[in-house]
């Protein structure tokens, strides 16, 4: 079996080590004999969303924002049926920004936005940064391989994230900021779109996620099978010392 999975704008979108998140799908991949077809996509060239099995979106400024989004206006139409189609998406702060209906700057100047999750950013007065421990909604994120009901990451953001009625957050904010540093929701989950602030990477941290998006991509493919277990005994071991310490910290 070989998965398409494409990393879009690498070269502008790529803050905190976000390239780590293809590596790790890559790798567990070829771990249980799935061939990874890796795709680069940057500016103006051409993308065939309802070929993907899972994109990935990274992080990156306001300035890059403004850009990316004129380039992916052109093929809304396109991106919109393949998520409909149950496109696996994983999107990273100013990834999953782009998403939303706007970014609203702290001149009040919006960015307009894809308009494809019922959600709006607005610009803070300072930054939210640090580690994020997040408690998994079990509908958001159930999956044969997850393992943990806790997501864990780093957060570096100054744009806080509102979700519109009827979309419901990823996960409950244990410790640190998440979407907005007030009603306790991280990041989004719609159909097979996972909106997200934590990078880190966010996917070595979390390989159940990681795994979860496989799983999905596969299903989309109309193939009933469950992945193959792994050995993932050090990475257990960090993703639970991790949300231990942090926990006795909150």
């Amino acid at each position: 079996m070989k998965l398409a999975i494409c990393h879009l704008y690498p070269d502008l979108l790529d803050l905190y080590g976000d390239r780590g998140n293809i590596l790790t799908l890559a790798a567990r991949c070829r771990w249980r004999g799935i061939e990874p077809v890796i795709q680069k996509a940057s500016l103006g060239e051409d993308l065939d969303f309802m070929g993907m099995d899972i994109l990935f979106i990274g992080g990156g400024s306001d300035r890059e924002q403004g850009l990316l989004v004129q380039d992916l206006m052109r093929r809304e139409n396109e991106l919109r049926k393949a998520i409909e189609n149950g496109l696996v998406v994983l999107s990273i702060c100013g990834g999953y920004q782009m998403l939303g209906k706007y970014y609203q700057m702290t001149n009040g100047e919006r960015i307009d936005g894809l308009g494809i999750l019922d959600i709006w950013t607005i610009a803070g007065a300072k930054r939210l940064i640090g580690n994020v421990v997040v408690e998994l909604d079990e509908k958001k994120s159930s999956g044969n391989s997850n393992k943990f009901r806790t997501m864990v990451g780093f957060e570096n953001h100054s744009g806080k994230t509102y979700l519109g009625e009827g979309i419901s957050p990823l996960g409950k904010v244990l410790f640190g900021h998440g979407n907005n540093g007030e009603d306790s929701g991280e990041g989004v989950r719609h159909l097979n779109v996972f909106g997200t602030y934590l990078h880190g990477p966010l996917l070595p941290k979390n390989p159940h996620l990681a795994d979860l998006l496989l799983e999905l991509a596969i299903q989309r493919r109309g193939v009933d099978t469950s992945l193959m277990e792994l050995d993932d005994c050090l990475e257990d071991l960090a993703h639970k010392a991790m949300v231990k310490r942090l926990l006795k910290q909150a």
